[in-house]
């Protein structure tokens, strides 16, 4: 009787705990996905250790002395496991700082993805091809970290040349009537458009537009496609990379 009540108020304890552990994060605005379910666990965790202390107690067990072995176990496993234990202390940082959220699409490092989960040792990543990537918390904490899902909107850069002979004004107008022609663009902050160097053969320009984050990349391949027609209707070239060869005679 007394193993099952202790269980019934380890239950009720946690199911407890977690919902006014959400209820306070809901107040601070960082009761997302994924610190709900870290909650969760690390509660169940500690309810489970707690209710057993207290069942050894009942049943006349020296929890004292069990506390004490308990803890130099866990000195030696600590020592052993420091790699780990890195990983869940950056985890933990992870999830305080909330670098990103499930669903977010990230850089980090050389690993680039949508975040699937978030676990004590490890985050999840799914590539854009599909391949699940598991990267060491200890690593994302320790690298820069890129969320390009962050931010509502984005910016598109798409860069074009035009030949050294061609009309600059007109090709700069050329390319804003593009930007202008997309009804994904944003207004404002309005599309804009620059020199951006002047390579061997052509003159490279470079458009940049603003879009909802969602439109990013059907906006990059929209423009890509709209610029060529656009740059031949109005008479302009994209240049082949040339070379000038001299050649000397050496019996003059």
């Amino acid at each position: 009787l007394k193993t099952a009540i202790v269980i019934v108020l380890a239950y009720v304890a946690h199911k407890l705990f977690v919902c006014l552990l959400i209820k306070g994060l809901a107040k601070t605005k960082v009761a997302d996905e994924t610190v709900q379910k870290v909650a969760t666990k690390v509660s169940a965790y500690v309810i489970v250790f707690l209710a057993i202390l207290i069942l050894l107690e009942i049943y006349g067990v020296n929890t004292a002395s069990l506390i004490t072995i308990l803890g130099a176990a866990g000195l030696a496993v600590g020592l052993a496991l420091k790699d780990t234990l890195g990983n869940i202390a950056s985890g933990i940082f992870l999830l305080v700082m909330r670098p990103y959220k499930i669903g977010d699409y990230v850089d980090c490092g050389s690993v680039s993805g949508s975040i699937r989960a978030i676990g004590f040792f490890c985050t999840v990543l799914i590539t854009p091809d599909g391949i699940d990537v598991m990267v060491p918390n200890s690593l994302i904490a320790a690298a820069p970290v890129k969320n390009y899902s962050s931010s509502d909107r984005r910016r598109v850069d798409v860069t074009i040349g035009i030949a050294y002979g061609d009309d600059l004004q007109l090709a700069l107008k050329t390319l804003l009537d593009v930007a202008a022609a997309n009804e994904l663009v944003l207004k404002d902050p309005a599309a804009s458009v620059h020199v951006l160097k002047y390579d061997d053969s052509a003159i490279q320009l470079q458009l940049r537009a603003w879009c909802a984050n969602a439109d990013y990349w059907t906006v990059y391949w929209q423009i890509q496609e709209a610029l060529k027609g656009a740059i031949a209707a109005n008479g302009l070239n994209i240049p082949f990379p040339q070379r000038v060869v001299t050649f000397t005679n050496k019996a003059q």
